[in-house]
């Protein structure tokens, strides 16, 4: 039976543009583009959870707002359950501690990246509101 894991993601937007963050290489999804965040913690909850991850992963402060939504996807290595939420940028620029890249893409300009599986319905939720 796969393991349930159940993740967050921040959709960091500025200047009309979402930031994007691509997956390094000896990890799962190797390369592939995904909204920033990580694992929740026993005791956390989602918005602490996204909060810390920003911080350790971009070296960040981030406003976590709205859920976005909530998507599962089985992997070969589990059950993903990613929520993404709406998210500011208070403090910081994004430095790479984990990612191989970062860009700031316009809604419209997210569909040319190869995203995670888990990560796609956000993007076409996003697209809908463009």
């Amino acid at each position: 039976m796969k393991k349930d894991i159940h993740v967050v993601g921040a959709v960091i937007e500025s200047d009309k543009k979402v930031l994007c963050a691509q997956r390094g290489p000896g990890r799962s999804l190797e390369y592939l583009w995904e909204f920033p965040g990580g694992k929740i913690d026993p005791g956390e909850t989602d918005k602490q959870a996204l909060e810390r991850e920003i911080r350790e992963e971009l070296l960040c402060e981030i406003e976590v707002k709205d859920k976005i939504t909530t998507t599962r996807y089985e992997y070969d290595f589990g059950i993903v359950h990613l929520t993404t939420f709406q998210c500011d940028l208070i403090t910081g620029t994004p430095r790479l501690t984990e990612h191989v890249d970062v860009k700031w893409l316009s809604m419209s300009e997210l569909d040319t990246l190869k995203w995670a599986p888990a990560d796609i319905p956000t993007i076409e939720i996003l697209a809908k509101r463009k």
